[in-house]
Order: C-alpha cells, then structure tokens, then sequence
C-alpha cells in the first residue's frame, strides 16, 4: 500500500497552513519532525490529520498550549473540548474585518495589541471571530456619535482589564472547589470528565450572565446619577398663595 506523504510546500497548500506556520507548530512540538531522505523532508497522513485537527481547535479560540493538551489526551480533554464548543469560530482575517466595518486595519491591528480582539494564529494565518467584527462595528457606531478614538480605546482596556481580573477570578473558583476536587476524587476518568463538563455547563452561563446584568445595571445607575448631578433642575414657580380678604373682595 502506498503512503501518502507531501513535502513542507505541498502540505501548505492541502491543509491551507502556510510554510512558516508548520514550522512554527514544529518548534512548539505541536508537529512531530518529518522524516528525511537526504535533503528533503518528507511529511506523512499523521501530519496532515493533526494540522487539520488544530486547525479546527483553533477555528473555536483554543490556544496552542491547550490544543497540545487536548491532541495529546490529558485528563482536561473533554472539559476543553466544552470550551471550544462555547466559544464563537474564528473565520475572519483582519482585512475582511476592515471592509466589514470600515474601520482601517491598522487600527484593527492596535485594538489586538491592545488585547480587545482574540484572534488565534500567526502572521497570515491569524483569524478573528464574528464577535470581534461585532465588537469593531460597536466601536464605529461610538465614533460616529463623536466619542473619540483614544479616549474610547483608554475605555476599552481598561474595561479589558477589569472584566480579566474577574475571569481569572471565576476561574480559580473553579479551579479550586470545583476541578481540583472531582480530579482527586473517586471515579474513572470518564465519570470525571463528565462531571467537569457539568460543572462548566453551570459556571459559563451564570457568570456571563452576572456580570453582563450588573453591568447593565450599574452603568443605568451611573447614567441617571450623572444627569442628577449636571446641573440643578429648573425651579418649580412656588404655589401662589392668595392674600388675606382677596376671595371676600372678588365676591
């Protein structure tokens, strides 16, 4: 039986990862090295599976450490595989993102250094989600009504970094007195797996939920409480109050 196998340019073009992209997989030990005959390196249906399989992880935000968990079976797989199922897919180059919304790609560019978009890849391969389009095409309809950019772009990392600190937090909760617990305990793997993914199933929604409600509702009460304080209300004309004998007079 034959054995297909490519070389670095041909697996680029099946797999439609760039040359430099399997390199880099290669020095992140995502890939494992091609057999050689002389000079050339040659690359077999092995390579080929996983790089379409990280290419799917990828499509749903995974990161590459997390990936290499989940290719190489570790004891989180299946509560990894839950949050790649939760998380929107990336599609989206940067430029398709810039004719979208109209906003200029390098300013795209500053929002990712900034840490406002979540693309997955590298160089050509980079891809955003529709979520992040969303999230350009919010900020526009925020500059048409004449807030500016900078000052807009301040507003956003620092709500970036407040809404990471209270996800690093929910995540330690859970990593504490809810995953650490269920892998300690008793169980196959499987039925650990599967309470993990339960408990998931119950942390992702609440906690997106609370802080998207309180926020809501903080920012409606900061709102309000601005409007009170821009300046006083206009005078209500006192109640006239007729004199002694008037009524007497007039009848």
């Amino acid at each position: 039986m034959n054995v297909q196998r490519w070389r670095v340019e041909d697996l680029a073009d099946e797999t439609g990862v760039s040359v430099d992209t399997i390199r880099f997989y290669q020095k992140r030990r995502l890939l494992h090295p091609p057999s050689r005959e002389g000079r050339i390196a040659w690359y077999d249906e092995g390579h080929h599976t996983r790089l379409r399989r990280i290419r799917e992880l990828q499509a749903h935000g995974l990161s590459l450490a997390l990936i290499e968990r989940l290719l190489d079976g570790d004891a989180d797989a299946s509560l990894a595989a839950a949050v790649a199922d939760r998380t929107v897919a990336l599609q989206l180059t940067a430029g398709e993102i810039a004719t979208r919304t109209g906003i200029p790609e390098p300013v795209i560019d500053v929002l990712t250094d900034a840490g406002l978009l979540s693309p997955t890849g590298v160089g050509a391969d980079r891809r955003y989600s529709t979520a992040d389009a969303e999230l350009v095409a919010t900020g526009r309809e925020l500059l048409d009504v004449g807030l500016p950019i900078n000052d807009l772009l301040d507003l956003a990392r620092h709500y970036h970094d407040v809404t990471t600190e209270i996800a690093d937090r929910a995540v330690d909760l859970f990593a504490t007195h809810v995953r650490r617990p269920i892998r300690e305990g008793d169980g196959t793997d499987d039925e650990k797996a599967e309470q993990l993914v339960a408990a998931f199933d119950v942390l992702f929604p609440a906690v997106t939920s609370m802080v998207s409600n309180h926020f809501g509702r903080i920012l409606l009460e900061r709102a309000t409480a601005a409007l009170e304080d821009a300046g006083e209300s206009p005078a209500l004309p006192e109640a006239h109050t007729p004199e002694p004998g008037i009524e007497e007079r007039s009848a």
